[in-house]
């Protein structure tokens, strides 16, 4: 299979992208909330939901994904939680990327209820984009899953 043949495992994808799930829930609730309610720009409000998103899915991805890789002790997780950011930091850097043109360079509107959705809907796309890159990063940088340590 070679060296990244874990990284193909069909349960660790499907736990990982349920996990992303969860996290872009509460990323997009976050983004929702204060850019609808709050009325704070776009790419601010991206940053506080990200930073709960991330913590949030790194603690999941620990205790279920890679449960069974690295150890448990407070400083390894610690350690992880770290390396996760700096991977993370890659993948948020595409959604911000992608939400930024896509609410700055067009001129797209969804409007319901008086509310323009727009932002939460490019906000989505962004998330997308980045997961195969996310995957990928968090297997191996994050959590070392490799055939020497298949998890």
């Amino acid at each position: 299979m070679g060296r990244f043949g874990p990284l193909l495992s069909v349960r660790r994808i499907g736990q990982f992208v349920s996990i992303g799930v969860v996290g872009a829930l509460a990323e997009t609730a976050v983004v929702l909330v204060v850019t609808t309610m709050y009325g704070l720009p776009p790419l601010l409000a991206k940053g506080f939901g990200a930073e709960l998103s991330i913590s949030l899915m790194f603690l999941l991805n620990d205790r279920f994904t890679f449960a069974s890789d690295g150890q448990s002790s407070p400083l390894a997780v610690c350690r992880r939680w770290c390396r996760s950011h700096l991977v993370r930091i890659g993948g948020l850097s595409v959604a911000f990327v992608i939400l930024w043109g896509l609410t700055t360079k067009t001129t797209i509107t969804v409007v319901v209820n008086g509310a323009d959705l727009w932002p939460t809907i490019a906000n989505l796309i962004g998330i997308g984009c980045s997961l195969v890159l996310n995957y990928c990063a968090e297997s191996i940088y994050t959590w070392k899953v490799t055939d020497s340590n298949p998890g």
